[in-house]
């Protein structure tokens, strides 16, 4: 019941699709992509917006470079990548088209969500594409991606995803079933869950590390990225695609894989995205009473209340705010350098002006550019 209720009033969906779902260790398992593909067919034909997120680039294309295994350094993951992106969106297509649908490639790196402007521009793109009835395509750009600007993994990329378009779902096909109570591998009476109503730590520590050689991420990214789009709202759920049929089960209502349901009280998109989008540059300390006033009043960061800067960050960079054992209990956007900080840090805001020769605002960080971190995050 709590399924076909949640399911309901569905429009939009997110399909994360994991490289251990479509990829073999010898490279891409074209039989899978095709079943995923018509299934996704069927949900879009039906009614549905799909935006899928799919993994298996790399995979793709390592074979024609010798590689058994993970590429071990960044330039052979990139080459790997550069030939098996176009394999991989080829498969993609030829499937949709043969079923009178049609798909659009768009890459992304972490600088394109990171920017307020440009996470605008790829949501623009993304609605307009759906708007047209094309199904997008989304993967992380790994031919220029480094570290500095990566996601890290596609779970983290669908979450970002699907706020960014504002989906009432994430699905996560994976290799799992779900996530079970203990390590089915190591535990034979583990148990699955079928609805998660928290995210709390304890259902954290039932998350493992990663369990295939194709992929980048493990349970917990997974957790992690249902933690993420839950906040915003958006339902989860975590199933097995390898399993035939297990898509088309999952949206009649049927019992399948783990289900996350969304917060009551979700944040606002652009608080979201200063949560979990937006690359932290630096850090600042604050004493008691300014950590007080923020956490619980509601109050902004004024330059009285700072004790240290850490980071070279800019004006409008995102910065995390931390108590006096370091312990960041916010974030937000400052309006100020971290050399301007350090010149004005423990003085009234009416001193701004005098100090600096000018002055942005009164505030450092504003409450309406802040979001306090809750107990469970």
């Amino acid at each position: 019941m709590i399924r076909q209720r949640l399911l309901a009033p569905v429009k939009r969906v997110v399909i994360k699709i994991g490289s251990g779902v479509i990829t073999t260790p010898e490279g891409l398992n074209f039989d899978q992509v095709q079943h995923l593909s018509v299934a996704m067919c069927q949900l879009h034909k039906s009614g549905y917006e799909v935006i899928v997120v799919s993994s298996g680039s790399v995979a793709a294309g390592k074979g024609d470079l010798g590689i058994v295994g993970r590429p071990h350094s960044i330039p052979l993951k990139q080459a790997a990548a550069a030939i098996g992106q176009s394999r991989l969106m080829r498969s993609y297509r030829s499937v949709f088209r043969s079923k009178g649908e049609n798909v659009a490639q768009i890459l992304l790196t972490r600088d394109d969500l990171s920017n307020r402007r440009r996470y605008l521009n790829a949501r623009n793109t993304i609605m307009t594409l759906l708007e047209y009835g094309i199904v997008p395509i989304i993967n992380e750009n790994d031919t220029v991606v480094v570290d500095e600007i990566r996601f890290g993994d596609n779970d983290n990329l669908s979450a970002m995803v699907a706020s960014l378009v504002e989906a009432n779902l994430l699905l996560i096909l994976s290799d799992v079933d779900g996530l079970f109570d203990k390590d089915p591998s190591k535990h034979p009476d583990a148990s699955l869950l079928h609805e998660v109503e928290q995210i709390t730590p304890a259902i954290e520590a039932m998350a493992g590390g990663a369990t295939t050689i194709t992929g980048t991420g493990g349970m917990i990214t997974k957790i992690k990225a249902a933690k993420r789009s839950t906040r915003y709202g958006i339902s989860t759920a975590i199933i097995n695609g390898l399993k035939p049929d297990n898509l088309t089960r999952f949206f009649a209502g049927e019992d399948v894989g783990t289900l996350f349901l969304p917060t009551t009280s979700p944040m606002t998109s652009k608080k979201h995205w200063i949560a979990f989008t937006k690359k932290l540059r630096g850090k600042i300390v604050v004493d008691a009473g300014a950590c007080h006033a923020i956490r619980d009043e509601g109050k902004s960061l004024l330059p009285s209340g700072i004790i240290a800067v850490e980071g070279g960050f800019d004006r409008g960079d995102s910065v995390c705010l931390c108590d006096t054992n370091k312990e960041e209990f916010a974030r937000g956007i400052t309006n100020y350098t971290q050399s301007e900080i350090n010149l004005i840090r423990g003085h009234k805001s009416s001193e701004i002006t005098a100090i600096l020769g000018y002055k942005y605002s009164d505030e450092i960080v504003h409450r309406d550019n802040l979001v306090i971190a809750r107990e469970d995050d």
